[in-house]
């Protein structure tokens, strides 16, 4: 099943400070993930209803929406998602606070 992938403003900034290399990774990953397919898992702390997608040391956070399309919330790196503060966050309203973390 091919599903709709709807990425936020921040994973589209995000892939745009990158390299080219790992801009195109993250655009193949975010194209294969429309198949539910790459490197997906469910995060062990309390991110109920969320998963993230590995792709190399950048990690998408995602949901799948009411709709059946797959949102895209946050893009981050390997360091920040391993942070036990950042597994912890409450992703409905954590935008800022992971803006304080990306600095």
């Amino acid at each position: 099943m091919i599903r709709v992938v709807r990425p936020s403003t921040q994973v589209i900034d995000f892939a745009k400070r990158l390299a080219p290399e790992s801009r195109r990774a993250i655009k193949h990953a975010l194209a294969e993930l429309r198949r539910e397919q790459g490197d997906i898992r469910s995060p062990e702390a309390n991110l109920s209803g969320y998963y993230r997608l590995r792709i190399g040391r950048h990690r998408i956070i995602f949901s799948y929406a009411a709709d059946g399309a797959i949102d895209c919330p946050h893009c981050l790196t390997k360091n920040l998602t391993s942070d036990r503060r950042c597994l912890t966050l409450n992703l409905t309203n954590s935008a800022t606070r992971i803006g304080r973390l990306l600095r």
